[in-house]
Protein backbone atom coordinates (compact mmCIF):
# COMPACT_ATOMS: atom_id res chain seq x y z
CA UNK A 1 0.00 0.00 0.00
CA UNK A 2 1.06 3.57 -0.71
CA UNK A 3 0.17 5.87 2.18
CA UNK A 4 0.25 9.64 1.87
CA UNK A 5 -0.09 11.35 5.23
CA UNK A 6 -0.75 15.05 5.78
CA UNK A 7 1.28 16.21 2.78
CA UNK A 8 1.80 19.96 2.48
CA UNK A 9 3.67 21.85 -0.20
CA UNK A 10 4.15 25.43 -1.36
CA UNK A 11 6.28 26.39 -4.36
CA UNK A 12 7.20 29.67 -2.64
CA UNK A 13 6.73 30.72 0.99
CA UNK A 14 4.31 33.46 0.01
CA UNK A 15 2.37 31.31 -2.50
CA UNK A 16 -0.92 29.59 -1.66
CA UNK A 17 -0.52 25.91 -0.80
CA UNK A 18 -0.30 23.49 -3.73
CA UNK A 19 -1.09 20.71 -1.24
CA UNK A 20 -2.75 21.45 2.08
CA UNK A 21 -2.85 18.37 4.29
CA UNK A 22 -3.36 15.61 1.70
CA UNK A 23 -3.88 12.09 3.12
CA UNK A 24 -4.67 9.16 0.80
CA UNK A 25 -4.23 5.38 0.93
CA UNK A 26 -3.63 3.65 -2.42
CA UNK A 27 -4.12 -0.12 -2.49
CA UNK A 28 -1.51 -2.35 -4.10
CA UNK A 29 -2.47 -3.31 -7.66
CA UNK A 30 -5.27 -0.73 -7.86
CA UNK A 31 -5.93 1.99 -10.40
CA UNK A 32 -6.39 5.02 -8.19
CA UNK A 33 -7.82 8.09 -9.87
CA UNK A 34 -6.95 11.62 -8.82
CA UNK A 35 -9.85 13.71 -10.02
CA UNK A 36 -9.86 17.47 -9.89
CA UNK A 37 -9.70 20.67 -11.94
CA UNK A 38 -6.47 22.12 -13.30
CA UNK A 39 -4.49 23.59 -10.42
CA UNK A 40 -6.04 21.32 -7.78
CA UNK A 41 -2.68 19.79 -6.82
CA UNK A 42 -2.67 16.57 -8.84
CA UNK A 43 0.61 17.15 -10.65
CA UNK A 44 2.31 18.34 -7.45
CA UNK A 45 1.21 15.16 -5.71
CA UNK A 46 2.62 12.79 -8.33
CA UNK A 47 5.82 14.87 -8.49
CA UNK A 48 6.28 14.14 -4.78
CA UNK A 49 5.72 10.43 -5.40
CA UNK A 50 8.19 10.45 -8.28
CA UNK A 51 10.85 12.15 -6.17
CA UNK A 52 10.90 15.32 -8.25
CA UNK A 53 9.76 17.34 -5.22
CA UNK A 54 10.26 16.86 -1.47
CA UNK A 55 7.34 17.29 0.96
CA UNK A 56 7.59 20.34 3.20
CA UNK A 57 5.47 18.51 5.76
CA UNK A 58 3.96 15.04 6.01
CA UNK A 59 5.33 11.77 4.69
CA UNK A 60 4.87 9.02 2.11
CA UNK A 61 5.35 5.29 2.75
CA UNK A 62 5.20 2.23 0.51
CA UNK A 63 4.35 -1.00 2.34
CA UNK A 64 5.27 0.77 5.57
CA UNK A 65 8.72 1.91 4.37
CA UNK A 66 9.59 5.58 3.78
CA UNK A 67 9.36 6.19 0.06
CA UNK A 68 12.92 7.53 -0.27
CA UNK A 69 14.35 4.30 1.16
CA UNK A 70 11.90 2.18 -0.86
CA UNK A 71 12.85 4.00 -4.08
CA UNK A 72 16.59 3.79 -3.34
CA UNK A 73 16.35 0.00 -3.00
CA UNK A 74 14.34 -0.27 -6.21
CA UNK A 75 15.60 2.48 -8.56
CA UNK A 76 13.31 1.57 -11.48
CA UNK A 77 10.20 0.69 -9.48
CA UNK A 78 8.40 4.05 -9.86
CA UNK A 79 7.82 5.51 -13.30
CA UNK A 80 6.24 8.84 -14.21
CA UNK A 81 4.49 9.37 -17.54
CA UNK A 82 4.07 13.16 -17.62
CA UNK A 83 1.41 15.23 -19.32
CA UNK A 84 4.01 16.79 -21.60
CA UNK A 85 5.76 14.68 -24.23
CA UNK A 86 8.90 13.24 -22.66
CA UNK A 87 11.00 12.02 -25.56
CA UNK A 88 13.44 13.31 -28.15
CA UNK A 89 11.52 14.33 -31.30
CA UNK A 90 14.48 13.81 -33.67
CA UNK A 91 15.07 10.24 -32.49
CA UNK A 92 13.05 7.32 -33.78
CA UNK A 93 10.61 5.46 -31.56
CA UNK A 94 13.10 2.61 -31.12
CA UNK A 95 15.98 4.99 -30.42
CA UNK A 96 13.97 6.80 -27.76
CA UNK A 97 13.10 3.55 -26.01
CA UNK A 98 16.68 2.32 -26.15
CA UNK A 99 17.98 5.61 -24.75
CA UNK A 100 15.58 5.76 -21.81
CA UNK A 101 16.08 2.07 -21.03
CA UNK A 102 19.83 2.71 -21.03
CA UNK A 103 19.45 5.61 -18.60
CA UNK A 104 17.98 3.13 -16.13
CA UNK A 105 21.19 1.09 -16.16
CA UNK A 106 19.81 -2.01 -17.84
CA UNK A 107 22.17 -4.46 -19.50
CA UNK A 108 22.15 -4.58 -23.29
CA UNK A 109 20.23 -7.85 -23.36
CA UNK A 110 17.70 -6.67 -20.78
CA UNK A 111 17.39 -3.32 -22.55
CA UNK A 112 16.60 -5.05 -25.83
CA UNK A 113 14.02 -7.31 -24.18
CA UNK A 114 12.23 -4.52 -22.37
CA UNK A 115 12.22 -2.23 -25.39
CA UNK A 116 10.74 -5.04 -27.48
CA UNK A 117 8.09 -5.72 -24.83
CA UNK A 118 7.22 -2.01 -24.54
CA UNK A 119 6.92 -1.69 -28.33
CA UNK A 120 4.61 -4.69 -28.49
CA UNK A 121 2.49 -3.62 -25.53
CA UNK A 122 2.02 -0.12 -26.95
CA UNK A 123 1.53 -1.46 -30.50
CA UNK A 124 4.27 0.72 -31.91
CA UNK A 125 6.19 -1.93 -33.88
CA UNK A 126 5.01 -0.55 -37.22
CA UNK A 127 6.44 2.90 -36.45
CA UNK A 128 9.58 1.79 -34.56
CA UNK A 129 11.87 3.37 -37.18
CA UNK A 130 9.85 6.57 -37.51
CA UNK A 131 10.97 9.82 -35.91
CA UNK A 132 8.93 10.68 -32.83
CA UNK A 133 8.14 14.16 -34.17
CA UNK A 134 6.35 12.57 -37.14
CA UNK A 135 3.89 10.58 -35.04
CA UNK A 136 0.24 11.48 -34.57
CA UNK A 137 -0.88 12.77 -31.19
CA UNK A 138 -2.23 9.37 -30.19
CA UNK A 139 0.99 7.57 -31.13
CA UNK A 140 3.04 10.14 -29.22
CA UNK A 141 0.96 9.35 -26.12
CA UNK A 142 1.64 5.65 -26.69
CA UNK A 143 5.36 6.37 -26.93
CA UNK A 144 5.21 8.34 -23.67
CA UNK A 145 3.62 5.29 -22.06
CA UNK A 146 6.08 2.84 -23.63
CA UNK A 147 9.03 4.83 -22.29
CA UNK A 148 7.47 4.73 -18.83
CA UNK A 149 7.26 0.94 -19.01
CA UNK A 150 10.99 0.44 -19.56
CA UNK A 151 12.32 -0.72 -16.23
CA UNK A 152 9.09 -2.64 -15.57
CA UNK A 153 7.82 -0.34 -12.80
CA UNK A 154 5.77 -1.54 -9.85
CA UNK A 155 4.16 1.90 -9.47
CA UNK A 156 3.13 3.89 -12.55
CA UNK A 157 2.21 7.57 -12.27
CA UNK A 158 0.10 8.80 -15.20
CA UNK A 159 -0.46 12.55 -15.43
CA UNK A 160 -3.33 13.35 -17.82
CA UNK A 161 -2.20 10.58 -20.24
CA UNK A 162 -4.95 11.11 -22.83
CA UNK A 163 -4.78 14.87 -23.37
CA UNK A 164 -5.17 15.74 -27.04
CA UNK A 165 -5.86 12.24 -28.37
CA UNK A 166 -8.63 10.94 -30.61
CA UNK A 167 -11.36 8.61 -29.22
CA UNK A 168 -9.71 5.49 -30.64
CA UNK A 169 -6.36 6.27 -29.00
CA UNK A 170 -8.13 7.11 -25.74
CA UNK A 171 -9.82 3.70 -25.72
CA UNK A 172 -6.50 2.00 -26.40
CA UNK A 173 -4.72 3.85 -23.60
CA UNK A 174 -7.46 3.13 -21.07
CA UNK A 175 -7.40 -0.58 -21.95
CA UNK A 176 -3.60 -0.57 -21.63
CA UNK A 177 -3.91 0.86 -18.12
CA UNK A 178 -6.35 -1.91 -17.17
CA UNK A 179 -3.93 -4.54 -18.44
CA UNK A 180 -1.08 -3.09 -16.41
CA UNK A 181 -3.14 -3.20 -13.21
CA UNK A 182 -4.24 -6.75 -13.98
CA UNK A 183 -0.54 -7.65 -14.19
CA UNK A 184 0.04 -6.28 -10.67
CA UNK A 185 1.18 -2.71 -11.34
CA UNK A 186 -0.21 -0.02 -9.03
CA UNK A 187 -1.40 2.91 -11.14
CA UNK A 188 -2.04 6.46 -10.01
CA UNK A 189 -4.10 8.10 -12.74
CA UNK A 190 -4.61 11.87 -12.69
CA UNK A 191 -7.30 13.40 -14.83
CA UNK A 192 -10.00 16.03 -14.99
CA UNK A 193 -12.07 13.76 -17.27
CA UNK A 194 -14.69 12.14 -15.06
CA UNK A 195 -15.68 9.61 -17.71
CA UNK A 196 -12.12 8.25 -17.79
CA UNK A 197 -11.94 7.89 -14.01
CA UNK A 198 -15.30 6.10 -13.99
CA UNK A 199 -14.22 3.81 -16.83
CA UNK A 200 -10.85 2.67 -15.56
CA UNK A 201 -10.36 3.32 -11.83
CA UNK A 202 -11.18 1.08 -8.87
CA UNK A 203 -10.49 3.89 -6.36
CA UNK A 204 -10.77 7.65 -6.58
CA UNK A 205 -9.72 10.73 -4.64
CA UNK A 206 -11.53 13.95 -5.45
CA UNK A 207 -9.20 16.94 -5.00
CA UNK A 208 -9.95 20.64 -5.14
CA UNK A 209 -8.04 23.68 -3.87
CA UNK A 210 -5.14 21.51 -2.62
CA UNK A 211 -7.33 19.34 -0.39
CA UNK A 212 -8.88 15.87 -0.61
CA UNK A 213 -12.64 16.24 -0.47
CA UNK A 214 -13.51 12.55 -0.62
CA UNK A 215 -11.60 9.31 -1.23
CA UNK A 216 -12.31 5.59 -1.39
CA UNK A 217 -13.46 2.77 -3.67
CA UNK A 218 -15.24 4.37 -6.59
CA UNK A 219 -18.50 2.48 -5.99
CA UNK A 220 -18.62 3.77 -2.40
CA UNK A 221 -17.77 7.31 -3.44
CA UNK A 222 -20.50 7.35 -6.07
CA UNK A 223 -23.25 5.52 -4.12
CA UNK A 224 -25.55 5.44 -7.12
CA UNK A 225 -24.61 8.92 -8.32
CA UNK A 226 -22.28 10.07 -11.08
CA UNK A 227 -18.90 11.52 -10.18
CA UNK A 228 -20.12 14.81 -11.64
CA UNK A 229 -22.98 14.84 -9.14
CA UNK A 230 -20.63 13.96 -6.27
CA UNK A 231 -18.19 16.69 -7.25
CA UNK A 232 -20.93 19.31 -7.45
CA UNK A 233 -22.29 18.29 -4.05
CA UNK A 234 -18.83 18.67 -2.53
CA UNK A 235 -17.76 21.91 -4.21
CA UNK A 236 -20.91 23.65 -5.39
CA UNK A 237 -19.58 23.87 -8.95
CA UNK A 238 -18.99 21.64 -11.94
CA UNK A 239 -15.56 20.28 -12.75
CA UNK A 240 -16.10 21.61 -16.27
CA UNK A 241 -16.51 25.22 -15.06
Amino acid sequence: MIRLHDLRYRYRPEAPPALDGISIDIARGSIHGLLGPNGAGKTTLISLLAGLLTPREGHITVDGEPIDAWRAARPNAIALVPQDYAFYPMLTVAENLDFFAGVQGLSRRERQRQCSDALAFSRLESVADQRAEELSGGLKRRLNLAIGLTGEPKILLLDEPTVGVDPSSRRFLLEAVRQLADAGCTVLYTSHYMEEIEAVCSEVSIIDHARVLLAGPITEVKRGRTLEQVFMELTGHSLRD
